[in-house]
């Protein structure tokens, strides 16, 4: 069974954040440079909230907020769901689905941060293993195992 671990090797495990004293502008614009949808919020070295392109249009946009003085700690989604690199895949993938969530953080049992999963990461990488696993069909029906 694939681990959260296992997508993290494949992508690496860079984390993206920002502070919740940062404005809305601030944030977009380093979301944007970084084609990100989401950063982690942290304070003093603990995560304090999440900070997505949802909450951009539902907390800012619809809202009418002026983004160069709304505050992230202000719009932020601060009950943030975690996962462990240890996690069954499947298992982070359905609570995505089931709560609607797209970007998860991974933690350690202690709370360190080790990166952020998306369900973008989850499509890659079950597509990646879907190939290959095709490719060995492909091979084995031809005879080139």
């Amino acid at each position: 069974m694939p681990t959260v671990q296992d997508v993290l090797a494949v992508k690496g495990a860079a984390i993206h954040s920002i502070v919740p004293s940062a404005t809305v502008l601030e944030a977009t614009k380093k979301m944007n440079a970084d084609k990100l949808g989401a950063l982690l919020v942290m304070q003093d070295g603990n995560v304090a909230g999440i900070f997505t392109e949802r909450d951009v249009l539902r907390r800012v946009v619809a809202e009418e907020k002026n983004p160069s003085t709304t505050l992230i700690s202000e719009v932020m989604t601060a009950n943030v769901i975690c996962c462990n690199a240890e996690d069954d895949l499947e298992a982070i993938s359905s609570l995505m689905r089931q709560r609607k969530i797209r970007h998860v953080p991974v933690c350690e049992r202690g709370g360190r941060i080790l990166g952020m999963i998306s369900i973008g990461d989850v499509n890659a990488y079950h597509a990646s293993n879907q190939e290959m696993h095709i490719n060995f069909l492909s091979d084995y029906i031809y005879g080139r195992v």
